[in-house]
């Protein structure tokens, strides 16, 4: 009796145990198979990440403080190719691939075929959708491999991916192919507006934003320090040699009248930390009035605040101006975060933050201050070119263009005069070795041909596609600009200041905590793709971030 006792009660505690087994197994399975209701992919145009520590003690608590003290930050976060522009950075980041493989080798590429430049998301196939003129001739059809917010849309058709941006290229990179919808401001009118590639007119509740006239409410404010000026320590004295101008200002000072600034009253919030405010309020209503993160069918918002990049570009990146707008933008951040806790709900929609490049210190000021920098003249050089090309091979126009740094040789007519395209590409990458600013120098063919695994001239191959890049590369110094940027500053190069960039994720699933292990820019898709259990990108070789 005491063993049939002793045999009851061990199969009653291994059916318990294969009971209790079978629920944690549920439970993990179910954990595995939750979805967020929402994502928000955010991509801030031109931040370097030495901005987050620079301005901290500024931001408040609900903003970039939120997302690094309550989420997971990827402090040697980078961009792995060549060039670091906003084009290539939006399309890395949501194709989780390099310009190679997505095919966007710029903001902007010379089409042999066309015998002109091709706009990165210009498609002149497609109708303007709220506007008029090529501002809303715009679509993804240069992009060559899927994106993640694609990757969504083929899981579940259900899934709304909308995109919204200042610039229509942040905007339309971001939606992918099969995005619900990507507006982008039109700064002839002070509307957002879309093409048919998504749509054949604008939603009722988004005209109903156009005519309110916040864009023309923000263009007309007069930009004065968010703090009381002399609190701005961590950047130059507002007057300095180093900052464009804009309208009739004389000195690149505050308060700056946006409304003077030009005779087109829609165009000066882009210019300005208004600019942001903008599209987050537009980014507030999508959310409502589509319905995002509403179900248990996952959407996804893509928001890239551009104002950043237009105020680095014209004051450089100590100005007060640009602290003043990072400033701004953490409000704005943090106010666009509780409305999604509201409205979505805490812990039920998953951020991603990143920037799409960095950018160089004002080669002028690094120069004041005995630091490597200086100012390329392109013009002086490609006309030197072109005489040496001439003087070699005869009279001909060997070059068809000069853009991103790549010289456009004339493929044609280098084979109709029977030459060797290697051999020339090669006595123009020597020749192009003299001029000051010059680091380094490679051509198509070794791109094409050879395999740069590790070092900068890794990065320029995985920045170069045959049939869109130039035949010969140009590498400048560290901290050289071409000379067409007097005042202000650029981007686009191998060097840290334009690669390296935030990386936060915040909310759903996230844990807290931070890395200092290096990651690249094109781990960002498919580490979302993984989390949502669906489909890599198409071009992504699939190394996924790991949240220790």
């Amino acid at each position: 009796m005491k063993l049939v006792k002793n045999i009851s009660l061990t199969l009653l505690i291994l059916l318990i145990g294969i009971q209790t087994g079978w629920s944690q197994d549920q439970d993990a399975k179910s954990s595995i198979t939750d979805r967020p209701k929402l994502v928000v992919g955010v991509v801030v145009d031109q931040m370097r990440y030495d901005y987050l520590p620079l301005y901290w003690d500024k931001f408040e608590d609900d903003g970039f403080k939120r997302l690094v003290n309550k989420g997971f930050s990827f402090t040697n976060n980078h961009f792995n190719y060549v060039p670091t522009y906003t084009g290539p950075g939006h399309a890395a980041v949501y194709t989780g691939t390099t310009p190679s493989v997505n095919g966007i080798v710029g903001n902007s590429w010379y089409d042999r075929s066309i015998d002109d430049d091709m706009y990165v998301v210009a498609d002149s196939t497609v109708q303007p959708v709220g506007t008029e003129g090529d501002t809303g001739q715009m679509s993804p059809k240069n992009l060559l491999s899927t994106t993640v917010t694609d990757e969504l849309k083929s899981a579940s058709s259900e899934s709304k991916v909308v995109a919204i941006s200042i610039k229509d290229r942040g905007a339309v990179l971001p939606a992918g192919h099969l995005g619900d919808a990507a507006y982008w401001y039109d700064d002839t009118n002070g509307y957002f507006v879309s093409s048919s590639w998504y749509m054949s007119e604008l939603p009722t509740w988004l005209k109903e934003f156009n005519e309110h006239g916040l864009a023309r409410e923000l263009s007309n404010k007069t930009w004065n320090t968010l703090l009381p000026i002399e609190q701005y320590t961590e950047s130059n004295p507002d007057d300095t040699p180093y900052e464009g101008t804009s309208g009739d200002e004389e000195k690149p000072v505050f308060p700056h009248k946006l409304g003077d600034y030009s005779e087109d009253e829609y165009w000066a919030v882009k210019g300005s930390p208004f600019g942001n405010t903008l599209v987050k309020e537009l980014a507030k209503e999508a959310v409502q009035h589509e319905e995002l993160g509403s179900d248990k069918i996952t959407d996804f918002l893509a928001v890239s605040f551009s104002s950043t990049d237009y105020v680095g570009h014209q004051y450089g990146p100590h100005s007060i101006e640009l602290q003043d707008t990072y400033l701004r933008l953490d409000r704005d951040l943090a106010d666009l975060l509780t409305y999604l806790d509201k409205k979505v709900g805490k812990g039920n929609y998953m951020v991603m933050l990143t920037s799409d490049h960095g950018v160089v210190d004002v080669p002028a000021e690094l120069k004041d201050k005995n630091l490597p920098g200086g100012y390329f003249d392109s013009d002086a050089v490609v006309d030197k070119l072109s005489s040496f090309l001439n003087n070699t091979y005869g009279s001909g126009e060997w070059i068809e263009n000069y853009t991103n740094q790549q010289i456009y040789l004339d493929r044609e007519l280098i084979s109709s005069e029977g030459l060797a395209l290697k051999e020339v590409q090669d006595n123009v990458a020597d020749f192009l070795l003299q001029f000051e600013g010059v680091k380094s120098t490679n051509t198509a063919h070794n791109y094409q041909y050879k395999s740069f695994n590790i070092g900068q001239q890794a990065m320029y191959q995985r920045g170069f596609m045959y049939d869109r890049s130039g035949d010969v590369y140009i590498q400048l110094k560290s901290g050289w600009l071409d000379s067409s940027y007097p005042t202000g500053t650029s981007h686009g190069s191998p060097y840290n200041y334009d690669t390296h960039v935030p990386l936060l994720f915040y909310g759903w699933n996230v844990p807290q905590g931070s890395t200092g292990r290096r990651t690249v820019i094109p781990q960002i898709a498919p580490t979302i793709s993984t989390m949502l259990d669906i489909a890599l990108p198409s071009g992504s070789p699939a190394n996924v971030l790991q949240f220790k």
